[in-house]
């Protein structure tokens, strides 16, 4: 069986698990629950926390692994991302009291408070930055308040926390992450079983960006419809009872359907419809 590691818990746990379902996997009934067996798709799910899920793949002992590109760098763990999947997105940023730094060059000397001191550490050898590196567990807003640094490093969404703590951010993004799968370095990537989970996880991303658009328009008119909506390939198009008419049908980007209707209205289409789209295979 393929063993995969999901995150068992916080921003991860409920997106992994409903992607997974969607893509046709057993999940399990209970939070409690630390291993299920999926045995139509013979695939093992372990349950595990999100910080340790690099290390488990990357030990061999599970196959593959959901878990954040920051936690996965931050891990250091020998394991890579093979398909990012585009929920749980946040960005990696500095943050002080205002005035105190406006660039990373401003960090040399100061100590950095961070849960994430993998990443920070990175970083500053990257720019070339001599600064100390202060692990702390949780939330670090506090951190400069109590005197244990002069600069925190944390996950930004709204930033609503660290204005409420008297602090900005300052200087260009550390890194952007978002949940990613990903696989030992050096094993094989191209194992069917492993190709066969990334596809259904594929599938599901297209499904949920893409929708189907079916609209009938009058054969002269078809060239500029088709311009509108090409398709991934090509446009499927049918002819019509009513001579003259020709029936299409094509995906859509979601966030653009409301304006191609629009667009395909004013050219003369008509009985334009949208469907959603629940799972696929390109």
């Amino acid at each position: 069986m393929l063993r995969i590691a999901v995150p068992n818990k916080g921003s991860l746990s409920g997106p992994a698990a409903d992607m997974l379902h969607e893509a046709g996997y057993q999940q399990r009934r209970e939070s409690k629950e630390l291993r299920i067996v999926d045995p139509v798709n013979e695939v093992e799910f372990f349950y595990l926390r999100p910080r340790d899920i690099a290390i488990y793949v990357s030990s061999g002992r599970l196959d593959i692994g959901i878990t954040g590109r920051d936690l996965l760098i931050d891990s250091a763990a020998s394991a890579e991302e093979i398909l990012p999947l585009g929920f749980a997105r946040s960005t990696f940023r500095f943050a002080s009291k205002p005035g105190a730094a406006s660039s990373v060059e401003d960090l040399k000397g100061k100590t950095v408070a961070t849960s994430y001191e993998g990443i920070v550490a990175g970083h500053l050898a990257d720019n070339g930055i001599d600064a100390s590196v202060v692990h702390l567990d949780g939330a670090v807003e506090t951190a400069i308040e109590l005197g244990v640094a002069e600069v925190i490093a944390d996950v930004v969404e709204t930033g609503t926390s660290l204005r409420n703590a008297g602090l900005e951010v300052f200087g260009e993004p550390i890194m952007k992450s978002e949940a990613v799968v990903i696989r030992r370095k050096g094993a094989e990537v191209d194992e069917p079983k492993v190709q066969q989970f990334l596809r259904r996880l594929q599938g599901v991303l297209v499904a949920r960006t893409y929708v189907m658009m079916d609209y009938d328009c009058r054969v002269e008119q078809l060239e500029k419809a088709v311009a509108l909506t090409p398709g991934l390939e090509s446009p499927t198009v049918s002819p019509l009872h009513n001579e003259g008419w020709v029936a299409v049908r094509a995906m859509v980007p979601a966030k653009e359907a409301q304006r191609i209707m629009d667009d395909l209205y004013d050219i003369g289409a008509r009985a334009i419809l949208t469907t959603a789209i629940h799972a696929c295979r390109l």
